[in-house]
């Protein structure tokens, strides 16, 4: 599986057209659908994306919860309810849908943000602050993963 890496910021055209930078459509490229699947963040102003075969394994993923548990109920209602698969057209963009935008706050420029197995839309401005906000948190906590292998 390829990874969703760096930050590409691309602008929409006046069709609400918007390229997926080259990388990320590679990391697609393998896949039997030919594009990404978004939906609104529940943690964060922006837009979540990823490709069918994750969105597969999360599907995999609420099967272990209980049939009847309100969790999944709201899970559910959030991330496959509000999710649009969007197939690339053939010079790789995308037109992400308005509740989308609007839940980002994107009008004409947007931040395709890499986070490994997945990737987020921001408007560019709310992720610069983001990203300095995580960056503070990160030299207080000073995390230390531990790496197989």
């Amino acid at each position: 599986m390829s990874l969703f890496l760096s930050s590409y910021e691309n602008r929409l055209d006046t069709k609400g057209r918007i390229s997926v930078p080259a990388s990320f459509r590679a990391s697609v490229a393998g896949d039997a659908f030919a594009g990404v699947v978004l939906y609104r963040s529940f943690t964060h102003n922006c837009i979540e994306g990823m490709t069918m075969a994750r969105m597969e394994k999360l599907a995999a993923a609420t099967d272990q919860m209980g049939v009847f548990d309100s969790e999944l109920d709201d899970l559910s209602a959030m991330l496959f309810a509000d999710a649009r698969p969007l197939m690339f057209d053939v010079t790789g963009r995308i037109v992400i849908p308005a509740e989308l935008l609007q839940h980002a706050g994107i009008t004409d420029s947007a931040v395709f943000v890499g986070r490994g197995n997945s990737f987020q839309i921001w408007n560019p401005a709310a992720f610069r602050a983001a990203q300095e906000k995580s960056l503070d948190n990160l030299r207080t906590l000073r995390p230390n993963l531990r790496v197989a292998g």
